[in-house]
């Protein structure tokens, strides 16, 4: 999961690429990245850590030019070097700069096929660097020396035709404007919108629709499945549906935990897909449950708190905040290594124990991935106090990897993975434990764009929407996504263009 943005203006957009950014770190913590073009020259600076970390004043005045594109990212497999932030670079042709949300799930053929047919190098690991030599391809392969708008859409078609899995993209053509194009399946979110000048009208595009509400832009629409937006560097818009087959379905977790709840995704509001979700959830205890003694509703900060209000709303419980977070520490799920989640879950969270003491406590999480985190909550309520500790999740239990751009574990790594809901009861150590029946998450989700036939549920279902998904390849994935594979090699900085940028 990563954020990407993109801005066309008639002034700097440096600025304003840092700030978006710094309203979608939530999607990835482990690298920032912003390219600039003034004229036909492209300014690049990117390296691990967060947004505000990797880039200086020294940095950003060297960052010119009235377009730009930028990513915070949040890594999907294997080798977490700085030589994978984004965004991408190649200078063939005319100069293109790519960042990408998703994940390829044919990115080992296609490192094949551009070797051995397109003869282009692949300098990473990364499905993103892949995805941007396809794309230059498929423009190379117009044998054009000046681009218009029909060779752009054109390009995009090709890469649809070859590349298959989740991609959200945002492309920088150096002189020309800037190109965002969304998979076949719409899985990975992304939108664009305006905003009207003196001098004319300028556009955004983004992963979620608060990065334009912040930055003053009006959103205009989610990106189709299949289609391409193209904005050139003059201001103009153009759209244009790409691919010749389209099957709208939006990942379900980003409404579970990814997104901002004052985001819209798909003409949907996260924000009130998640108080449908604790509605759902308290019509089953309700139902299941119905002579339940509990005292007091408490949500696992931050993602849980819309869901767990109108849940207690709807018991008739009190709601209290029982956990107050150090909002310095990143989000666990999101860390590389089980231990560095271990430890942070306490630096995270402390618990006051007043909303504890001799009560029968509901805990309610978004989702229990790996179930580490979640064990230890149970554990801190009982330590300050707690008779009975109950737990409740937002989400159905996450049985299966994704493969579309969501880092969940190695299948082994997910606590339902082969357990019963009681025995992952057992294992987080919870008195009773209630998971999200996935027809009722689809409900929730869907009663806001009711156009939407399914989602990618596959975390929770095993189905995965491309079709593509094999043992074999899941194998690959877990060899790729287990702890131990994880390693952190040391830092780069780039620079494209004369002016140096570190």
């Amino acid at each position: 999961m990563c954020g990407i943005v993109g801005i066309v203006a008639h002034q700097n957009v440096n600025q304003e690429l840092y700030d978006a950014l710094m309203v979608l770190q939530h999607r990835g913590q482990d690298a920032a990245g912003i390219v600039t073009c003034q004229g036909e020259r492209l300014y690049l600076r990117k390296d691990n850590g967060l947004a505000r970390d990797v880039f200086r004043s020294r940095h950003m005045v060297r960052l010119m030019g009235n377009m730009g594109i930028a990513h915070v990212r949040y890594p999907t497999a294997g080798c977490t070097s700085s030589a994978e932030a984004q965004p991408f670079y190649v200078n063939s042709p005319f100069g293109l700069t790519l960042a990408h949300n998703g994940n390829l799930t044919n990115a080992k053929e296609l490192k094949r096929e551009l070797f051995v047919d397109d003869q282009r190098h692949i300098n990473t690991d990364s499905d993103s660097e892949i995805l941007l030599n396809v794309f230059a391809h498929e423009l190379q392969s117009l044998n054009k020396l000046h681009l218009d708008v029909n060779d752009v859409f054109q390009a995009v078609s090709g890469v649809h035709r070859r590349c298959r899995g989740a991609y959200a993209v945002i492309v920088m053509i150096a002189g020309f404007g800037i190109l965002a194009f969304r998979d076949p399946h719409g899985i990975r979110p992304v939108v664009f919108g305006q905003r009207v000048t003196e001098q004319g009208p300028e556009f955004m595009i983004a992963s979620e629709s608060v990065a334009l509400d912040v930055l003053g832009f009006d959103l205009i629409r989610d990106i189709e499945p299949g289609e391409a937006v193209v904005i050139e560097s003059s201001g103009r818009l153009h759209t244009r549906q790409c691919a010749g087959k389209t099957d709208h379905s939006p990942c379900i977790f980003e409404f579970v935990y990814f997104a901002r709840p004052d985001s819209i995704i798909d003409n949907i509001s996260v924000y009130k897909a998640r108080l449908r979700m604790g509605e759902k959830l308290a019509e089953k205890i309700l139902r299941n449950w119905p002579e339940h003694d509990i005292d007091v509703v408490i949500p696992i900060p931050d993602t849980s708190r819309t869901a767990a209000l109108q849940l207690a709303n709807r018991l008739g419980v009190k709601f209290r905040e029982g956990f107050m977070k150090n909002r310095y520490i990143g989000r666990t799920f999101i860390m590389p290594g089980q231990q560095m989640r271990k430890k942070s879950v306490r630096q995270k969270l402390n618990a006051i124990d007043l909303e504890f003491k001799q009560k029968n406590v509901l805990l309610v999480d978004d989702s229990v991935v790996r179930g580490t985190t979640s064990e230890q909550i149970i554990q801190m309520a009982r330590d300050a106090g707690a008779k009975k500790v109950y737990f409740a999740s937002a989400a159905p239990p996450v049985r299966y990897p994704n493969v579309y751009g969501i880092d969940m574990p190695a299948a082994k790594e997910l606590i339902a993975h082969n357990r019963s809901e009681e025995e992952v009861r057992v294992a987080i150590g919870a008195d009773r434990l209630i998971y999200q029946d996935l027809d009722d998450l689809i409900d929730t989700v869907r009663k806001g764009n009711p156009s939407i036939e399914h989602f990618d549920t596959s975390c929770f279902s095993n189905e995965y929407v491309t079709g593509d998904i094999s043992p074999d390849y899941l194998e690959q994935v877990e060899a790729q996504r287990n702890d131990g594979a994880r390693n952190k090699p040391g830092s780069e900085n780039f620079i494209i263009g004369m002016q140096n940028s570190v």
